[in-house]
């Protein structure tokens, strides 16, 4: 299994999969899941149940298209679009939630990050999203949903960081 890791100078000096709570707290468990660093996505040991992947930048630039073929998904930052108010549930975001449909039925939920110091923020205000796609040895690709915004955003960021983690069906 791919370990629970609380204690913030350990989780600042991981180069393998960990996982932890949203400030350390189970509670926040039921609404928000888990947030993995990147590495956990990358673990041999397999972070998806068999049949079921964590999605590429690419599958992530493939879902963006089908909800809304316009968008050019090659950009960094933001994605002008309606995506993310398609993306995220309509309850569990701090107000205002600008433009959450979820006629998607995705039902994302802002889970907040952990960062590399091992503090936390945003939790009901941006859902951060991790792909498996690598954009270089310290940096991989991630989405960004935010409660005050339909837009989705995409980004590339330090692996260390502890972010959401959606899986797909093979």
């Amino acid at each position: 299994t791919i370990p629970q890791v609380t204690d913030p100078t350990q989780w600042a000096n991981l180069t393998t999969g960990a996982w932890c709570w949203y400030d350390n707290d189970s509670a926040t468990n039921w609404k928000y899941g888990k947030l993995y660093n990147w590495f956990a996505v990358n673990d041999p040991r397999g972070l998806a149940p068999l049949g079921w992947h964590v999605p590429s930048d690419l599958e992530w630039n493939v879902m963006v298209k089908y909800l809304e073929p316009t968008v050019d998904t090659s950009i960094l930052g933001l994605q002008n679009s309606t995506v993310g108010g398609a993306l995220k549930s309509t309850t569990d975001w701090n107000s205002p939630n600008t433009g959450a449909t979820n006629s998607s039925g995705f039902g994302a939920q802002g889970g907040g990050r952990r960062f590399a110091s091992g503090s936390f923020s945003n939790i009901g205000n941006i859902g951060y999203f991790w792909s498996s796609t690598e954009n270089s040895s310290t940096l991989a690709w991630h989405r960004n949903l935010y409660n005050s915004s339909a837009d989705i955003y995409r980004f590339h960021i330090n692996k260390v960081l502890g972010f959401s983690v959606r899986l797909v069906k093979d």
